[in-house]
């Protein structure tokens, strides 16, 4: 056909720089990979076994579009411990975070309107924002990684209509206090816009508790809620996450999900529930390995580079400009020298260019020669 096949915003799109990076690695088991941000743990037993039966049962049907209403129950109980009072007519399941993300902006975005996404962050959030026909403004956070009041509101005559925040965030691990929200809470009221906020690792928080920005006096609202079982639970696999919104933003996505997606597998519900009703115990041990790590690993980078403390997820976001080399040298030549893979710090904005993402959600002895190859890369420069 003479004419253009593709959609002008789609021709535009860039490749995702992670997809892209780990081209190099796929099927090379020689390399170690602090790449991926997925936990090394396999879904705890009780939830593989919980999914079994549900199989050995038959369970193998649609559900409601809304997903199974004792997994929205749960939902709904498990967010109140995060002062968020909350329905089970409120909650979306979804499959996964990513899909909600996309139902979340397409709800309540149009054309011209702007979507403030504060950078670095995780790769999807302004391409899938630029495919609404938004307007999109990305926020640099370097070096200390988190927007705030002041950055906002510089943008108060740009007809905002959403921010995009997640925290603890991918990939700097940092996270915002119970001050620091009310602060982008003050904020947010004065650009009279919404707040997707992508809670995904709120389970996975070392340096204070979680904090859902929605708990906060006037955002309830403003806010649609993202979460789900892949990183807290180790689900990754089973693509299952929940919107949590107020009755007529959760209306709107409700309306595109039924068309797109239709449900979330029901085996991977099942297994949800099990989680939220049965899960605690097996959390509470991948957190404080995690954290295990993270001390480890971040005391280790300290001796090569700049690189601020997570407060959760499992990621570092180390500074390796000192080493004379972009991120993406560094991942490269690091990769090919050392057969260490991390992935280059400007696949999560332009400001993370002298960065790169270290996931320490590997095993102790895989770290432990991990860092032990980066430091000999370092000292070979």
């Amino acid at each position: 056909m003479s004419r253009e096949r593709l959609n002008k915003r789609v021709r535009e799109l860039k490749p995702s720089g992670i997809r892209r990076f780990f081209e190099l690695i796929i099927g090379r088991d020689d390399v170690i990979s602090l790449g991926v941000g997925e936990p090394d743990f396999p879904v705890p037993w009780r939830i593989r076994e919980e999914m079994i039966y549900s199989l050995e049962k038959g369970i193998t049907s649609y559900t409601s579009n809304y997903g199974l209403l004792e997994l929205r129950e749960a939902i709904a109980e498990y967010y109140r411990r995060f002062e968020v009072d909350v329905s089970e007519e409120n909650v979306l399941i979804t499959t996964g975070v990513s899909e909600g993300i996309d139902l979340a902006l397409r709800a309540v975005v149009n054309p011209g309107d702007t979507v403030i996404v504060p950078e670095p962050v995780y790769v999807s959030y302004s391409p899938l924002a630029y495919l609404t026909g938004a307007g999109v403004v990305t926020v640099s956070t370097c070096p200390g990684f988190k927007i705030t009041y002041e950055d906002l509101v510089k943008y108060k005559d740009r007809n905002v209509k959403v921010l995009m925040l997640n925290y603890p965030n991918n990939p700097t691990g940092v996270s915002y206090t119970r001050k620091e929200l009310e602060e982008l809470a003050d904020a947010v009221l004065e650009l009279d816009c919404l707040v997707i906020s992508d809670e995904i690792y709120a389970e996975l928080s070392y340096s204070f508790k979680h904090v859902s920005i929605a708990s906060l006096n006037g955002m309830e609202d403003r806010t649609i809620i993202l979460n789900g079982f892949s990183k807290g639970f180790a689900m990754t696999g089973m693509r299952v996450g929940y919107a949590i919104a107020p009755d007529d933003i959760l209306e709107g996505m409700v309306k595109i999900h039924q068309y797109s997606m239709l449900c979330a597998p029901v085996t991977a519900q099942v297994g949800a529930l099990e989680a939220l009703r049965n899960g605690e115990d097996e959390l509470e041990m991948m957190r404080a390995e995690y954290i295990r790590r993270r001390n480890f690993f971040i005391r280790r980078l300290r001796e090569m580079f700049d690189v601020v403390m997570p407060d959760g997820a499992f990621y570092a976001f180390p500074d390796v400009s000192s080493t004379g080399l972009s991120g993406m040298e560094f991942a490269e030549r690091l990769l090919m020298e050392k057969n260490v893979a991390v992935v280059p710090g400007d696949a999560f904005g332009e400001c993370g260019a002298n960065h790169v993402r270290c996931a320490y959600a590997v095993s102790m002895e895989k770290l432990r020669l991990a860092v032990d190859r980066m430091k000999e890369f370092v000292e070979s420069l």
